[in-house]
């Protein structure tokens, strides 16, 4: 587009020397698209103020083009603070660990961020541009539609422009039956206020106050009459209810030995660290990001809680637990002060993203099991992390990331085997399988596969299983479905009901009335710089302390 000459009347005039936005209107116009698909956290007024200050009208056409160049790194930098991708500080705090991913690693994540169909679109939007700016004042469009979008957004997150029915469509995280007793036990704050930014950060506040008064209650002892058993906690990495159905595993066997099935069980974190954390402080309410890294008392401590009486604390992992500091974590924020169970002797099975091995939990759980059997001790809680099913995990001697769906099978044939085997070994032991977090086998609007830094509802929603082996009551057919929504504090709560063992003891056990009116917990989820709720059955996200925008869906 040439530059209009001012005439001589009115060149010392500085309304004079309106330019256009020349090759700006592609980026805007490509921020469009992106905002009409859902893939944008689009900030409205910070792309009007840019737009003003590319269009402000500058007589010297040397310092018009130096603004030009100062503006690349500022477009760039606005650009991805519209979209969903991890913050400066997110990425700095990463930073460390992403020094250990392995080269093979690297690329594929590298390979996955590039959307190339994406790239073509936006190859054909640039040609459409280029071909009719010959004949339109695309400026002009541009402004007017960034203006339009400005005032709508007057009353509301710009999301809300987004094509279909709603902003925010219902989110099901499993079929509920219309009522059952598991959702005896209502939600107590109030959800009735409209959805604005000032009432969700209110919401979320009366949340963690909320919180901060539940607890569950231990025994101060066992009664005489107790039966011994064990607590066995197995807290598997990287996976959701949202993986299983992706690599189709929902009818495998193994969600058949469990007695009771939390359905609606929210992680309450996408990350590791903190999942581990949260878990051992199961026996308090969930507290925030921030708050979890604060001492607590030690009433919070499951696994302490368990060991006042008389059960025998015990670690174990299939992988040394160096990376990110995880064990440091567990030791020093989550007071598991067992020593690491030996994995001598025992195969590696897979390589983790930072080249380190993962060894074969099938044998880890037998030598458990068989260390078990031989023990003195009576009673037993262990903590069992694994990570098979981590995002980059490679088979042995290669450097291509394995296929999700095979390790996944893998990995429940595994555990179906032990279920099976703990069975016949007539040990009681109650089993918990507690995953830390999905996997994002799926990606979704707003990150791709494999990216976790927002805790999404796909992510934080996993399968929680109880199993109580060696009852002499009879197994059920099927497990129990528990629909309510639950998180950490109602497995702590169900493990505080059974401390005594007579649950093994019984002719009959009745799950229902086991789990009846277990604590429930409304779906708050939080990372370092992301937070996700659920509220009024629709869910909503928080990134650096900013306003609440609706998850995209």
């Amino acid at each position: 587009m040439s530059e209009p000459k001012p005439s001589s009347t009115s060149s010392g005039q500085l309304w004079s020397y309106w330019r256009g936005l020349g090759g700006w209107n592609f980026y805007f116009l490509l921020k469009f698209a992106l905002l009409w698909f859902g893939y944008l956290n689009f900030h409205a007024l910070s792309n009007l103020v840019f737009l003003a200050w590319l269009l402000f009208p500058i007589p010297s056409l040397r310092w018009h083009r130096v603004r030009h160049w100062i503006s690349l790194p500022m477009g760039f930098a606005l650009f991805w603070h519209d979209t969903w991708l991890p913050g400066l500080t997110s990425m700095l705090s990463q930073g460390s660990q992403m020094a250990g991913f392995s080269a093979a690693y690297l690329l594929d994540l590298v390979n996955r961020f590039i959307n190339w169909q994406m790239i073509g679109a936006a190859f054909v939007m640039l040609v459409i541009y280029l071909f009719i700016a010959q004949w339109i004042r695309v400026t002009v469009i541009v402004t007017l539609l960034l203006l339009w979008i400005n005032l709508v957004n007057i009353a509301g997150p710009a999301v809300s422009l987004l094509p279909g029915k709603s902003a925010t469509p219902e989110v099901v995280l499993n079929n509920q039956p219309p009522a059952s007793k598991d959702a005896a036990q209502p939600n107590t704050l109030d959800q009735s206020a409209p959805p604005t930014s000032a009432n969700l950060t209110a919401y979320l506040n009366r949340f963690y106050e909320q919180e901060k008064q539940r607890v569950t209650h231990f025994p101060d002892t066992l009664p005489a009459d107790s039966a011994p058993f064990d607590v066995l906690v197995i807290n598997i990495c990287s996976l959701a209810w949202s993986d299983v159905d992706a690599v189709n595993l929902r009818d495998h066997p193994l969600w058949k030995h469990f007695d009771i099935l939390f359905n609606n069980y929210n992680s309450a974190t996408a990350y590791s660290g903190p999942a581990g954390i949260r878990l051992l402080r199961a026996s308090c309410g969930q507290t925030s990001h921030h708050d979890l890294y604060q001492p607590v008392d030690n009433q919070c401590y499951l696994f302490d809680n368990l060991a006042k009486l008389g059960f025998k604390q015990q670690l174990m992992m299939d992988h040394t637990g160096e990376f990110g500091g995880y064990l440091d974590e567990l030791r020093k924020v989550g007071n598991m002060q067992a020593p690491l169970m030996s994995q001598a002797d025992i195969d590696p099975e897979l390589t983790s993203f930072d080249g380190s091995s993962v060894f074969n939990d099938a044998q880890l759980m037998q030598r458990w099991l068989d260390d078990r059997q031989k023990s003195s001790d009576a009673r037993s809680a262990t903590f069992y992390n694994l990570i098979p099913l981590h995002d980059g995990t490679r088979e042995l001697g290669s450097t291509k990331v394995a296929a999700y769906q095979p390790r996944a099978k893998v990995l429940f044939d595994q555990l179906d085997n032990f279920l099976t085997n703990l069975d016949k070994s007539g040990r009681r032991v109650m089993v918990v399988v507690v995953p830390e977090h999905g996997a994002a086998v799926e990606g979704d609007k707003m990150q791709m596969s494999g990216l976790r830094d927002i805790p999404s509802p796909g992510i934080t929603h996993v399968p929680v299983g109880i199993k109580f082996a060696g009852m002499k009551a009879p197994h059920q057919n099927q497990p129990l479905s528990v629909e309510a929504p639950v998180s950490l504090l109602a497995i702590s709560d169900l493990i505080s009901r059974v401390v005594d063992g007579q649950v093994f003891n019984a002719a009959n056990v009745n799950m229902s009335v086991l789990t009846e009116n277990l604590p429930q917990t409304p779906v708050v989820s939080e990372n370092d710089n992301a937070v996700v709720m659920m509220y009024q059955g629709k869910p909503w996200i928080r990134l650096n302390g900013g306003d609440w925008v609706a998850y995209p869906q």
